[in-house]
């Protein structure tokens, strides 16, 4: 998972590109990187770790930059290393491009294989760079030309940020799987993948990118390349379970109301006896929230954040997970001692968080613990930008509802229902659900 930005500015662009990279710090926390144009030449700054770490106090001496790119990126396992670090720069008949990308091509493969038949040398483990490669293969003056020559030969998802030294260009896969917005005032336009990088310059017009559009960014202005085809949109509902802040506002639906409605809806279709309802923090809150609200059972902080770890599901490997999950959750005993305890969460993936969870609630005095999930069971691997690639490592794709309740060792398991979760979008024939069913749209090249 990643997350990117592009901003075009009259001043401080350093600063706008560091506060707006920091607000999608939860898209992605082991590299961060900048390109920055003085309207000539990129300059690129990039480091392992988040967004405060890599960028230091002797990077914000702004000079005459106006034109800048940004990436956060988690990567997949043993993916975790300096030369996979985004944006990534390509040189090609006297200029200069670099790329940012959010999302995870399904031909990566295929296409990879063709360019190094045609003697091309790769440099990273990314698909970015096959990506930019293409875009720096077509172009031949006109960015527009390259780039969907490019989106026509690439398949899966992208949501991509490109600069050169005059302009950004920016552009979203024809399905529109990964979220990629774009806001503007009178000194500043920003693109980016959520909206609370874009609210962070006190902006509050922006809109959504659509699936197939590329938009250009200049000194003439901003320009929109919209797709000629009609497309079969597919927006990740798993935005909204997961992977957004509370406060997106994706395709029109606020990931907040969507988790808080999902919780309602949840106690509705399982209803529950107990004294308390706690919620896996931070993504399982707004769920708790609304399963609290809709039983009139009790809210309560059962589990207390350290504040200061980041997102466990996506730490690259399971020791790393299962640090963090002691690290970052620990149970309060004088809130959960001798009560009957409702988890709420937004999901399992691999089973091994709930069930060090429910183990931890117990020794803290828990007298019963049941588990409400506010997504239906993760039972296929996603291959637009999530990492979970081995569907032997989801344990409901192994295990029925009653088999995951035994080994995570829950008094009661419930999942919220795929219909049920359905009814709080509207279209939903516009949204991938394929890790809850396996129905991919793309299916090419996947392994």
């Amino acid at each position: 998972m990643s997350g990117v930005v592009a901003i075009k500015t009259e001043d401080c662009l350093f600063q706008k590109l560091f506060y707006s990279l920091s607000s999608i710090q939860h898209r992605g926390q082991d590299s961060a990187g900048i390109i920055l144009s003085d309207g000539k030449t990129l300059n690129r700054i990039k480091g392992m770790g988040l967004v405060s770490e890599v960028f230091r106090d002797t990077d914000l001496e702004d000079n005459d930059y106006k034109i800048g790119i940004g990436h956060v990126r988690s990567s997949p396992e043993a993916c975790n290393k300096d030369y996979n670090i985004e944006p990534l720069v390509s040189f090609t008949k006297n200029n200069e491009f670099a790329l940012a990308h959010d999302g995870n091509l399904t031909n990566y493969d295929l296409l990879k294989e063709i360019l190094e038949e045609d003697g091309i040398s790769f440099h990273t483990h990314t698909d970015s760079e096959l990506i930019l490669l293409l875009i720096a293969r077509y172009y031949e003056g006109d960015m527009i030309k390259a780039i969907r020559k490019t989106m026509d030969v690439i398949q899966g998802a992208y949501s991509c940020v490109v600069t050169m030294p005059d302009k950004i260009i920016a552009f979203r896969d024809y399905q529109g799987f990964r979220p990629l917005m774009i806001g503007s005032d009178e000194n500043d336009t920003i693109i980016s993948s959520e909206n609370s990088a874009i609210e962070i310059l006190d902006i509050e017009d922006y809109r959504d990118i659509q699936a197939g559009e590329i938009i250009i960014i200049d000194d003439q202005g901003i320009k929109s390349y919209p797709s000629q085809n009609e497309q079969l949109e597919k927006h990740c509902i798993f935005e909204y379970v997961y992977t957004a802040r509370p406060d997106a506002n994706i395709e029109n639906i606020n990931s907040y109301m969507f988790r808080r409605r999902c919780g309602e809806v949840l106690y509705r279709q399982a209803p529950i006896e107990a004294d308390l309802v706690c919620p896996v923090p931070d993504s399982g809150t707004p769920s708790a929230i609304g399963f609290a609200q809709e039983s009139e059972i009790p809210f309560a902080e059962g589990l207390v954040k350290n504040r200061y770890m980041g997102r466990t599901f996506i730490k690259p490997s399971q020791k790393e997970r299962d640090l963090a999950v002691k690290l970052k959750l620990n149970p309060q005993k004088s809130v959960v001692d001798g009560k009957r305890i409702v988890l709420v969460d937004d999901s399992i993936v691999r089973g091994t968080t709930s069930a060090k969870l429910i183990k931890r609630m117990r020794k803290a005095g828990a007298k019963e613990v049941h588990f409400r999930v506010t997504s239906p069971p993760v039972t296929y691997p996603c291959y637009y930008g999530v990492d979970t690639p081995d569907r032997n490592n989801l344990i409901a794709a192994r295990l029925s509802v009653e088999e995951i309740r035994k080994q995570i060792g829950a008094d009661s398991l419930e999942f919220i229902k795929l219909e049920n979760m359905l009814n709080l979008v509207d279209k939903a024939e516009k949204y991938c659900t394929a890790c809850f069913t396996g129905e991919y749209p793309i299916i090419e090249d996947k392994k």
